[in-house]
């Protein structure tokens, strides 16, 4: 048994070393930001042209309460795009994870409520960002040694 606990422990350093914080929150930062991204390109026509479909969904489906449809419609597409660039390019990294768990926060309570697997791994993504920033390889930091 003791020399299976030792092959984890090597197994687990090596990891450590292949696998640094840097790289880590890079690729959460590209995951996290491909699927809003992805989601806001399906609301839009050509550059940003919110589609019919867009407002038909905020109108019927999206029953969000203290926010107007004409509003919501918007400001969701637009946060979509904009907060995933901000993620790419590691820029206001901890700001943008911030607003993008607050959309998840909103679509989960009153948009899709069975979809909580789904939302709880996004949040799992979202909260090492807030938590630690861009890492080494962002704007973030470029910007922090400047």
């Amino acid at each position: 048994m003791t020399a299976l606990v030792s092959i984890y422990s090597r197994l687990g350093d090596l990891a450590a070393r292949l696998l640094p914080e840097s790289l880590l929150l890079l690729v959460a930062r590209l995951g996290i930001a491909s699927v809003f991204f992805q989601s806001a390109r399906t609301k839009v026509e050509g550059w940003l042209t919110i589609t019919d479909g867009t407002r038909y969904l905020f109108e019927n489906d999206y029953k969000l309460p203290f926010v107007s449809p004409e509003i919501a419609a918007p400001m969701a597409t637009y946060s979509e795009h904009l907060f995933p660039i901000l993620l790419v390019l590691g820029f206001g990294t901890r700001f943008a994870a911030l607003a993008l768990l607050g959309m998840t926060t909103v679509i989960e309570v009153f948009v899709y409520p069975d979809a909580w697997p789904t939302h709880l791994s996004w949040v799992a993504i979202l909260l090492p960002l807030i938590a630690k920033g861009g890492g080494a390889l962002s704007l973030d930091r470029l910007l922090q040694r400047g």
